[in-house]
């Protein structure tokens, strides 16, 4: 039993797992971002055969991020950073801890002649300026007298043992934020008419709608066209109410998200909103001309008072034939009259003479002795909002805290063990000095070097 634990904890402890699982986790992740997701993929189902498209949707392709895949990579990937630091973090605590003596006459063999030099300073004004030292460089130099050699050591850069800990932790804590998001995240949607105000938002790729605890109201949306017609920028100007009372306002612009107690709205799309305001103009045969502005549902009289007319619908671009209004009049000596009223009549009977034979409908003097004309429309648009609330974030923020932190333990520090050794010979000080670390050799060495140059001069501007 203990040696099938033993395979098993070897097995998880592997840094080429951690290397194989990075770098699937790698590759599916390239997947995503080639491979069309969620809702984008529909457009792929007309270009593969059903049968491909059948296979890809059972294998979660189309939504890597919330697949078994996923989760069971992170997953794998978590149990292999915990054993490994798990495996290894006892040797570092050990290395961490040990205290390095001041003696240790192995620390200066077969010493290069440039880490040596000969002093005329006494023994003990040299030990108090090499100690003096290593305390403003160190901090914690510790001095131990053998005979007629004074000892000096210093340790520095031991936190550094824990960087690569750091570092596991930060990615422990990544994973966990993008699997809380994922699990408990909500992505939806909603489209917002000019001066309309929603309290729920469609969630994505579900046929169900989640109530927020506040209200959205749009008071205005602005739209900046190139000559080509194609959008240069768009704007929304966004209320946030709670308890029916103003909580926040904003201006939201496309990757300029606003948030609101946890959600993020960003700008994803806009579009013509339909029934709008239009304005009609009534002439009686031989009478007045009477303007007036309009929407869908509304009723007025007519100015004659030969019935009632009402508006049942306002069209931006009916049949690809321009701005339309349907009408209908209502009337005690007549029969319900329907009829559209464009406002590009006149171009539409320049290109079909016959147009009011053939449909009857589109004469907009179909009701007698009113003839009605469609002025203009009163342009509306509705903004789409991509909303998203992801409780991982905080998580994610911190692992990239962590991670920057484990980087530069790594990269800019390391824990070593500088010496300095004074032997009194001959009325003369011999001052020799080592460095002891498990990596940067060389830098090491370079500190050392400085180190005393740094002492030479210190002895040599005291005299």
């Amino acid at each position: 039993m203990s040696k099938k634990k033993s395979v098993i904890w070897s097995f998880f402890s592997s840094v080429k797992l951690a290397i194989v699982l990075i770098a699937l986790i790698a590759f599916f992740a390239l997947i995503g971002t080639l491979v069309p997701q969620r809702e984008a993929a529909a457009q792929l189902a007309e270009k593969m055969s059903p049968a491909l498209f059948s296979f890809l949707h059972k294998m979660q392709i189309f939504d890597l991020y919330h697949s078994l895949w996923f989760f069971l990579l992170s997953g794998l990937l978590a149990v292999n950073l915990v054993i490994c630091s798990l495996d290894r973090l006892p040797l570092a605590w050990r290395r961490f801890q040990r205290k390095q003596p001041p003696y240790s006459e192995e620390a200066f063999r077969n010493l290069p002649e440039e880490n040596q030099f000969e002093a005329s300073a006494g023994l003990e004004e040299a030990a108090k300026a090499a100690e003096a030292l290593l305390q403003k460089r160190y901090r914690n130099a510790k001095r131990e007298e053998s005979g007629d050699a004074v000892y000096l050591a210093a340790q520095k850069g031991r936190f550094s043992l824990f960087g690569v800990y750091i570092v596991h932790l930060s990615l422990l804590v990544l994973i966990a934020g993008a699997i809380v998001g994922s699990v408990f995240g909500i992505e939806g949607y909603v489209n917002i008419t000019e001066g309309e105000t929603v309290n729920a938002i469609q969630l994505r790729g579900e046929n169900r709608s989640w109530p927020l605890s506040f209200s959205v109201r749009c008071d205005k949306f602005t739209v900046e066209l190139y000559e080509s017609g194609m959008p240069k920028t768009f704007q929304s100007d966004l209320v946030f109410l709670k308890d029916g009372r103003k909580a926040f306002e904003g201006k939201l612009r496309v990757n300029h998200p606003l948030e609101f107690e946890g959600f993020r709205f960003y700008q994803a799309s806009y579009g013509p909103a339909p029934g709008g305001k239009a304005t009609l103009a009534l002439v009686r045969d031989g009478g007045r001309r009477d303007v007036m502005n309009v929407a869908q549902g509304y009723a007025f009289d007519l100015p004659g008072k030969e019935g009632t007319f009402q508006v049942l619908r306002v069209e931006e671009n009916l049949m690809k034939m321009g701005p339309a209004v349907k009408v209908a009049v209502t009337s005690p000596r007549r029969e319900e009259t329907v009829f559209w009223v464009f406002q590009q009549i006149d171009e539409i009977k320049k290109i079909s003479p016959d147009i009011f034979e053939q449909v009857p409908v589109f004469n907009p003097g179909l009701f007698r002795p009113y003839t009605f004309s469609l002025l203009g429309l009163e342009e509306k648009y509705y903004t789409g909002l991509q909303v998203n609330r992801d409780p991982g974030t905080p998580l994610v923020a911190a692992a990239a805290l962590l991670l920057i932190g484990g980087l530069m333990l790594i990269l800019f520090s390391y824990a070593r063990t500088v010496r300095i050794r004074l032997v009194s010979r001959s009325g003369q000080t011999l001052i020799a000095a080592a460095g002891q670390s498990y990596k940067n050799a060389s830098g090491l060495q370079k500190e050392v070097q400085y180190l005393l140059a740094e002492l030479k001069n210190n002895l040599e501007t005291s005299k």
